[in-house]
């Protein structure tokens, strides 16, 4: 073909070929690199398509497996110490289940706030008193007790967290740590000498007293500022309330609306026995009279330290110790080492347990006392004087019922607070009891 062309003309057509050869090679390159490109592309928007439903995917699969909390009180923020009073937990005493052969319940009311079972009670009186205008917050009024300590401190506690004054009046014997521990919630603590029932300077009765006649010596100074409106109006608002915890019925309460029921539900209403003290017996009322309604099997077991007449009160419907005897008594209170239980009179809260109360125990000082040590070395538990007593009482029923059943007792406080009496070795040899440094076994329980 290019033989037929002038040399011109073979020059121009070469030149041609040669730039449709080179247009056509360039675009074929520009539309390569264009695809490959454009591939790239789409396998990274593919490859974060695929991470991103990868993500997705996980967290769906997390959120799957990881159950929402339930909501309980423990979830919750709480108003104030009130919030913090109840709903204690119920632990399985390891060493004294596996002595017995029986699951040996303990509820930790140690764990309240102001460290005992006593702070249910004093939430009680103080909430009943206000909803029946006896006291108004913030204005105040004084709420007065007599007590060897528990209850004074929750009082006391719950006093300054509604704006009250405290005023206890205690035992001048009891543990030194109680009324120091009175003193820095800010409570006035009034000691006196310790008196039978029927004296009107026993300590519970000095503490009703003392409330009857708060605001009378400055009455008449109120009076004479020329504003007899406004100082008679104030003087009203002022309160002194007794808050008279043995026969005060919200005591009673407290326990049958909360106590009781934590209970039933902490075991599902697996329960064959209670075994428990009593100083003002609204515990032991009250959780009694809410179980038996549900568990008519159930069978409760009165606990009572020596030198205290409740034992003989269940056992043979008398008042009476032994320590009663002339020249018997050591101590003018219950003849014990033990406080927070036992008692030689019947109080209205005590009353109402009676008929659903099967049998009683009596617990020696010294069974308190190896308790006490047993189950610091057996278990790291630190308890005080009452709960050692509930804790005997619970092996002996455990025993007495045989294995496979459970029973179901209360930590009514912990040893902190019995630091130099109850926990004092040279306190307790004075009371002619054997201090061992170490209790390993059971042996001590007959």
């Amino acid at each position: 073909m290019l033989e037929s062309l002038s040399d011109k003309n073979k020059y121009i057509a070469i030149g041609a070929a040669l730039g449709i050869f080179f247009t056509l090679s360039t675009t074929a390159v520009v539309l390569a690199t264009r695809g490959t490109s454009g591939q790239r592309r789409n396998s990274q928007t593919t490859c974060s398509g695929k991470q991103s439903r990868r993500r997705s995917s996980i967290g769906e699969s997390i959120s799957k497996q990881i159950a929402l909390p339930k909501a309980s009180k423990n979830s919750q923020i709480c108003d104030g110490v009130a919030g913090l009073i109840g709903d204690t937990p119920m632990m399985r005493i390891k060493s004294l289940s596996e002595a017995t052969g029986c699951e040996i319940l303990a509820k930790a009311e140690f764990l309240n706030p102001g460290g005992s079972t006593k702070d249910r009670v004093a939430l009680s009186m103080i909430n009943t008193a206000e909803k029946d205008h006896i006291l108004t917050p913030g204005n105040g009024s004084t709420i007065f007790e007599g007590t060897v300590g528990s209850t004074g401190i929750s009082l006391a506690m719950m006093a300054k967290a509604r704006g009250y004054n405290a005023w206890i009046v205690m035992p001048d014997d009891v543990a030194l740590e109680k009324s120091q521990l009175l003193e820095k919630l800010g409570a006035h603590v009034e000691k006196v000498r310790p008196v039978s029932i029927v004296d009107k300077n026993q300590f519970v009765n000095l503490a009703k007293r003392r409330a009857q006649e708060f605001g009378k010596d400055n009455s008449t100074s109120n009076n004479s500022n020329g504003d007899d409106e406004s100082s008679s109006s104030e003087s009203s608002q002022k309160t002194g309330f007794f808050a008279d915890q043995f026969e005060n019925l919200a005591n009673f309460n407290a326990h049958f609306t909360t106590t009781g029921p934590e209970i039933y539900r902490q075991t599902q209403g697996n329960v064959d026995a209670i075994v428990m003290g009593a100083g003002t017996g609204g515990t032991l009322a009250g959780v009694t009279k809410y179980l038996k309604a549900l568990l008519p099997d159930l069978k409760t077991y009165l606990v009572d330290p020596q030198g205290s007449g409740l034992f003989n009160k269940v056992k043979y419907n008398i008042m009476y110790s032994p320590t009663e005897k002339e020249g018997k008594r050591k101590r003018h209170q219950v003849d014990t080492v033990v406080e927070g239980v036992g008692i030689n009179r019947l109080t209205r809260n005590f009353a109402l347990s009676e008929g659903y109360i099967d049998d009683a125990i009596r617990v020696t000082d010294q069974e308190a006392v190896d308790m006490a040590r047993y189950l610091v070395n057996q278990e790291g538990l630190f308890i005080g004087s009452s709960s050692a007593v509930n804790c005997v009482g619970a092996v002996r029923i455990a025993r007495e019922l045989g294995p496979g059943h459970t029973i179901v007792t209360l930590l009514c406080d912990s040893g902190q607070r019995h630091l130099t009496k109850f926990w004092n070795d040279e306190y307790l040899a004075k009371q002619g009891l054997v201090v061992k440094d170490v209790v390993d076994n059971l042996d001590f329980i007959v």
